[in-house]
C-alpha cells in the first residue's frame, strides 16, 4: 500500500478552512487565558470512545513529531472495545502509552473521569456517536482541553445550535479545536481550492458527489435480540440510528459534501432530494439505502450528491467541479483520495490538462496532517479552531439527508432551527437508561415517511 492508504485502512481498522470562526461576541473584552502544553512539554491526551476512529485518531497523535506525546486515560461504555484500543496502542507506541488499571473508565460518566486526569493545555480526542458530542465538548473547554473530535457533530437542530455556541465559547477561550473532515488537510485538495478560488476554472456552475458501495459498517441491522441494553445495542450498531451517527447519509457522505463546499467556498441554502428502501428483508434500521440530494447555493449552483448502499451496484467514490472555463477533479477516489487535477474542458480529457497534484511522501496522509497542523497550532499558539465549520458541515449534510426523508425541499434555517431533538436528555443517560428510540412490537423502529411526515424524519 502506498502511504496514504496504508493511515486510511489503519484508521479504520483502529478505526485551508475557508469558513470564517466568528467572534465570540459575548465574550468580546473578557480577557482569556493562554493555553499551552504542560510545562514539561509534554502533551497528555484522553481518549473518549475506544472504536475503530478513536483509537485510529489515538494512533495519529502519538505519531506527531513535534514534541512528546503521552495517552494518559481511556474512556467507554464497553470494556472489551477500551481493552483492544488499549492493547492495539501499547503494540504501535509502547512509550507513548500511560494508562494504568486506574485510569481506564466504563460508563457514561467515564468521560469527566478520563478529562479530569487531563491538565489545561492537554488534549481530549471525541470519537463517540454524535449524540454525545456537546456535551463532551462543553465539559472540555469547562477544562480548558484542546479537542479533537471526529465527524459528524450533530444530526438534529437542537444539538447544532448548542454546538454552535460552543465553538463560540472555545474560540473566545483560545482552544485550538481539530474536526476529523480529513480532506481539508489533503494537501492536493489545498492546492486544488487556492486554484478554483483563484480561477482556474473559471466561476463554478456545478458539483457533483458520489459515495455508492453496498452495506458496509452497520447501516443495515436486524432486530434487537432482546436481552441486554437496548441503549448499548444501539450504540454497537450506530450507523442504523439517526440519533447516534446521523444514518448511513450523513456518516459515510459529509466528506464529499464537505469539500466540494469548500472548493465552493460556500454553504447551500436548501436542498431537495429523493430516497428509498429497497431490498430489505428484515433490516429495522432508519435509514434509506439510496438517496439523491439536490445542493443549491445562494448565486444559484447547484450540488448533487448521491449516496447508495445496494450489494452488487456500480460503485462511484468520487467528486468533482464544474466551472465557466474549465472543470476539476476533487477527489479521485475515496473520501479525498489523490491526484486532484484541473482541465480546461468539462471532461477530464489528459490533452486538456491544466494541473496535477503533487504532494510530497511525508504529507500524504490527510489523517495524520490534521493531527500535526493541530499539534502545531496547539506548541505555537496558532489560530486554529474548526468547530464552526465542522457543525455546519454536519448540518448541510443533515439538510440534504432530511429533505430525502421527508420528501419536502429543506433550507437551511430549517434544518438549524427544528425541534425535533433526537436524544433529549443525553447528557443525563446512565447505563440503565432506555434508549432514545425504541422500537414497536413487531420490532421495527421508526423509519423515515417521505410526505407524510411534515418536516421530520421520523
Amino acid at each position: 500500500m502506498n502511504e496514504e492508504q496504508h493511515d486510511g485502512s489503519s484508521r479504520r481498522e483502529f478505526m485551508k478552512n475557508t469558513s470564517r470562526v466568528a467572534a465570540a461576541s459575548a465574550l468580546v473584552g473578557v480577557a482569556t487565558p493562554q493555553v499551552f502544553a504542560a510545562e514539561d512539554n509534554t502533551l497528555q491526551v484522553a481518549l473518549i470512545g475506544c472504536g475503530g476512529r478513536g483509537t485510529g485518531a489515538a494512533n495519529n497523535a502519538l505519531s506527531v513529531k513535534q514534541g512528546p506525546m503521552k495517552l494518559v486515560a481511556l474512556a467507554d461504555v464497553f470494556e472489551d472495545r477500551l481493552q483492544r484500543s488499549l492493547t492495539n496502542l501499547k503494540n504501535k507506541h509502547q512509550e507513548k502509552v500511560d494508562v494504568p488499571a486506574d485510569r481506564q473508565f466504563v460508563g457514561f460518566d467515564a468521560y469527566q473521569r478520563a478529562m479530569d486526569c487531563l491538565k489545561p493545555g492537554d488534549v481530549v480526542i471525541f470519537a463517540t456517536p454524535l449524540a454525545f458530542r456537546w456535551v463532551h465538548f462543553a465539559y472540555a473547554i469547562e477544562k480548558g482541553l484542546h479537542v479533537f473530535m471526529e465527524k459528524p457533530l450533530t444530526a438534529d437542530g437542537p444539538s447544532s445550535r448548542k454546538m454552535l455556541e460552543l465553538a463560540e465559547k472555545s474560540q473566545a477561550n483560545n482552544l485550538k479545536v481539530g474536526v476529523g473532515l480529513m480532506s481539508r488537510h489533503q494537501r492536493a485538495l489545498e492546492e486544488l481550492a487556492d486554484r478554483i478560488h483563484g480561477g482556474e476554472i473559471g466561476d463554478i456552475l456545478t458539483m457533483r458527489a458520489y459515495r455508492m458501495s453496498g452495506p458496509i459498517g452497520s447501516c443495515f441491522s436486524s432486530k434487537w435480540p432482546g436481552t441486554g441494553s437496548e441503549l448499548l445495542w444501539q450504540i454497537q450498531r450506530f450507523h442504523s440510528f439517526l440519533w447516534a451517527s446521523g444514518g448511513a447519509f450523513s456518516d459515510f457522505c459529509i466528506h464529499v459534501i464537505d469539500h466540494c463546499c469548500w472548493m465552493k467556498n460556500d454553504w447551500p441554502i436548501k436542498a431537495h432530494a429523493l430516497g428509498g428502501r429497497h431490498y430489505r428483508g428484515d433490516a429495522v434500521d432508519q435509514n434509506f439505502d439510496s438517496y439523491a440530494v439536490e445542493y443549491t447555493f445562494a448565486d444559484g449552483t447547484k450540488f448533487f450528491a448521491d449516496g447508495r448502499n445496494v450489494a452488487g451496484a456500480q460503485p462511484m467514490y468520487h467528486s468533482y467541479a464544474h466551472g465557466t472555463k474549465g472543470s476539476a477533479i476533487i477527489s479521485k477516489h475515496g473520501d479525498c483520495g489523490r491526484p486532484s487535477s484541473t482541465y480546461s474542458s468539462q471532461t477530464p480529457d489528459d490533452a486538456k490538462k491544466i494541473w496535477q497534484s503533487e504532494v510530497p511522501t511525508g504529507q500524504r496522509s490527510p489523517y495524520q496532517n490534521e493531527w500535526n497542523d493541530l499539534v502545531d497550532a496547539i506548541r505555537n499558539d496558532k489560530p486554529f479552531n474548526e468547530a464552526e465549520r465542522g457543525v455546519k458541515a454536519s448540518l448541510i449534510t443533515s439538510m440534504g439527508r432530511m429533505a430525502a426523508h421527508s420528501g419536502l425541499e429543506i433550507s437551511y434555517d430549517d434544518m438549524l432551527n427544528s425541534d425535533h431533538e433526537y436524544a433529549p436528555d443525553v447528557d443525563k443517560w446512565t447505563m440503565d437508561s432506555p434508549p432514545p428510540l425504541t422500537s414497536n412490537d413487531a420490532g421495527m423502529y421508526p423509519i423515515p415517511m417521505p410526505g407524510l411526515l411534515g418536516k421530520r424524519e421520523y
